[in-house]
């Protein structure tokens, strides 16, 4: 996983795990189950369980590195439904989930989680998550315990909610180190970029205006990082939020001020760049979002004073 290539060697990244000769996109089955032999779907499975017994800190340090590397797929639903949905922990079954209003991978998963009825096709920013857009529908909200007991409200993707439906919580923080990966990776290449590339007789990265891009790059990565990082430890909503919401503009923002230190090649298929971007915009509607976020830390401040 640390070089981003499936077992058959094409870079995750480039689009070769995800995408077919004839430009549709299909999931590799032989990376998924890679994945599985290496205990990246049952990190937080207990070791009796045939799991590798490690916790919420060490699941996010790995979730960080699929982001950094654009591993495509239902991630995160298959590693919550590991232990719950057989197979789903040796990456012998895919699972994907409805999330809101939308729905990953919907064709190539082996299990679905929620109510999917109804699901239409879209034609993804990303092209290495195919999406499914749900119907709109009524259904009661979803609590999650807060810090100092009051409750948080979590709208519900459809009406009852399904036990086996992944938790919202988790998602959004597993979500935030995805962002984090493709955020630290941006900046990285933003860097590696400004030293190398040459224009009028020296590196552009002499040059003040290309300099404050890459320092602010740093700037909302090291910021979000240590969000995410606390978050994991606490698995409090509200700091959950605030890490959602510092790894989702570090992940947006990231990639495209990596697109404008390359110029026109970080739109090219040669380029990872643009890619990041959009698998960043693809990530920041999972879990209600910046939205729910927001909510959330808004909540939370306003019970503390009252």
């Amino acid at each position: 996983m640390a070089d981003g290539r499936g077992a058959a060697g094409a870079p995750a990244g480039g689009g070769g795990a995800g995408r077919s000769a004839g430009g549709g996109r299909v999931l590799d089955r032989e990376l998924w189950r890679a994945l599985g032999a290496a205990g990246f779907f049952a990190l937080r499975l207990p070791e009796a369980a045939g799991g590798v017994g490690l916790g919420l800190p060490e699941t996010v340090l790995a979730f960080e590195e699929a982001g950094r590397v654009l591993l495509p797929g239902p991630l995160i639903a298959t590693h919550l439904a590991a232990g719950t949905v057989p197979g789903a922990a040796t990456g012998e079954v895919v699972v994907t989930a409805a999330d809101g209003g939308l729905v990953e991978w919907l064709d190539e998963a082996d299990v679905v989680l929620g109510d999917t009825g109804g699901a239409e096709p879209l034609a993804p920013v990303d092209p290495l998550t195919p999406l499914h857009r749900l119907p709109a529908r009524e259904g009661p909200v979803h609590r999650l315990p807060a810090r100092g007991g009051t409750p948080h409200r979590w709208p519900a993707p459809g009406g009852p909610r399904d036990a086996r439906t992944p938790d919202r919580l988790l998602v959004s923080l597993l979500t935030a180190a995805e962002q984090l990966g493709s955020a630290a990776r941006t900046c990285e290449t933003a860097v590696q970029h400004a030293r190398t590339r040459e224009q009028f007789g020296r590196p552009i990265g002499a040059f003040q205006a290309v300099q404050h891009l890459c320092a602010d790059m740093l700037a909302r990565l090291e910021t979000a990082r240590a969000a995410v990082y606390a978050a994991s430890v606490t698995a409090d909503p509200v700091d959950v939020a605030a890490a959602r919401l510092l790894a989702d503009e570090a992940a947006v923002r990231g990639a495209r001020d990596c697109l404008q230190v390359h110029g026109g090649m970080g739109f090219t298929w040669e380029s990872d760049v643009h890619l990041h971007l959009k698998r960043a915009w693809a990530r920041t509607h999972r879990a209600g979002g910046g939205t729910q976020s927001e909510e959330e830390l808004a909540e939370d401040l306003l019970a503390g004073t009252a």
